[in-house]
């Protein structure tokens, strides 16, 4: 039985799910108010989570509802009427890692598709075997294992379970994301969505009989961030997942924006697409990895152990994985600076987001295809005055040109150095 490959977008908000959808992705990842990974993130209230699910199969696009927290004791009571709402709703699928969690999706909303989560830890195929047993269609696998383990687990489960690994995003330094440092530091418990991520933060050790002395642990004198986990980024590796047996290809980020969203769906996209015809992507997919603000890059465990990595401190190499020392910050190459609304009459309608000028040199990225270069001379604001500099976020601007574009296309600058 032959499963058909899958890309899986984030979904923190309405805003981000419009923009995978317009991207091109196979199937979105979101959560409710409650029982999801990211508290951080905006989420779905009742409403807009029926709205979602509309808006998703109109577009035939399959939603799944994250219900992967550890929850406590006080909080079960309430979900059996959440999870049967989702059904009722139409999610086609619930992700779960606690076991009291997944025998309630069973119980309460039998006709959702049981996917078992990364938190789960699943390493091997004997726990997949048991997983199917139990119900479950999909196993998310842990972020630890490596390509020879992924067609190890693939050749010794079902025919029709499915394999789902992250491709790109945040990794973890904890074993699939179980962290207690959060917890022990600010009371913020990385297993139920609220993690402070202490992980990048820069450390100083005090010595008892010298308070207030504080001595840098370091690797050089910008500090020390020995927790700090590269980004994964797979882009020009996916043809070695689906040789291996991966089903869905997953990209992380439902705290992430909606350009952060656009930019990697539309991406991977591509690259899926060029690997699903045994070819490598383009340069501009490449290139557009680079346009999102990201840590440096990795390929995680997938080509063995990722201390092999941690020699460079070039945060412009993608390496086999492992730490990075140097700082926790984020490289960041060009500024999203609005959308498009409207293109018509040879005229471009747009909404800002962010400050840039008539001397600009920009780019437009429309869903599947390379990014256009575009430089106006001349916009307006929205009482129709000439203007040479958008400073107002969410005004509407209006802009000649004969580029033609649909909706919801995003506009960003190069960040000047």
């Amino acid at each position: 039985m032959s499963l058909k490959p899958e890309l899986l977008a984030p979904a923190g908000d309405e805003e981000c799910l419009i923009s995978a959808l317009d991207y091109g992705c196979d199937a979105v990842y979101l959560a409710g108010k409650t029982y999801g990974m990211r508290a951080g993130a905006k989420n779905f209230d009742a409403e807009g989570l029926k709205r979602a699910v509309e808006l998703a199969h109109s577009r035939g696009v399959k939603v799944y509802l994250t219900c992967n927290t550890i929850p406590l004791n006080e909080e079960l009571d309430a979900f059996p009427e959440f999870i049967s709402y989702a059904q009722r709703c139409g999610i086609d699928a619930a992700i779960a890692c606690d076991l009291g969690v997944i025998s309630m999706i069973k119980e309460h909303a039998p006709e959702l598709e049981l996917h078992v989560s990364t938190q789960t830890g699943v390493v091997n195929y004997k726990t997949a075997q048991e997983l199917y047993k139990m119900g479950a269609k999909r196993i998310v696998l842990a972020r630890e294992v490596d390509l020879e383990n992924i067609r190890t687990i693939r050749k010794n489960i079902p025919e029709d379970m499915e394999i789902e690994v992250f491709v790109h995003g945040a990794m973890c330094v904890s074993f699939s994301g179980r962290c207690l440092i959060s917890e022990y530091l600010v009371a913020r418990n990385a297993n139920r969505g609220e993690c402070a991520q202490p992980c990048r933060w820069g450390y100083y050790l005090m010595e008892e009989r010298r308070p207030n002395e504080f001595y840098k642990v370091c690797e050089d004198e910008s500090g020390s961030y020995i927790l700090n986990a590269r980004d994964m980024c797979m882009i020009e590796h996916l043809d070695d997942l689906l040789n291996a047996g991966v089903t869905s290809f997953k990209i992380e980020g439902r705290a992430k924006s909606a350009y952060y969203v656009a930019l990697t769906v539309n991406a991977y996209r591509a690259a899926l697409d060029a690997a699903l015809k045994g070819e490598k992507p383009q340069q501009w997919v490449l290139d557009e990895v680079n346009k999102i603000s990201h840590r440096p890059y990795c390929t995680g465990f997938f080509y063995g152990h990722p201390n092999q990595g941690s020699e460079t401190q070039d945060p412009n190499t993608i390496t086999n994985g492992g730490q990075y020392f140097a700082d926790s910050g984020y490289m960041r190459e060009y500024d999203f600076v609005g959308t498009v609304d409207l293109c018509e009459n040879g005229i471009m309608h747009l909404t800002q987001r962010n400050y840039f000028t008539l001397s600009d040199e920009l780019e437009i990225l429309a869903p599947n295809r390379e990014p256009i270069s575009f430089k106006p001379t001349v916009m307006y604001n929205s009482d129709g005055e000439q203007i040479e500099v958008a400073r107002h976020a969410t005004e509407k601007l209006t802009i000649p040109s004969d580029i033609t574009v649909p909706p919801h296309s995003i506009l960003r600058k190069p960040v000047k150095k």
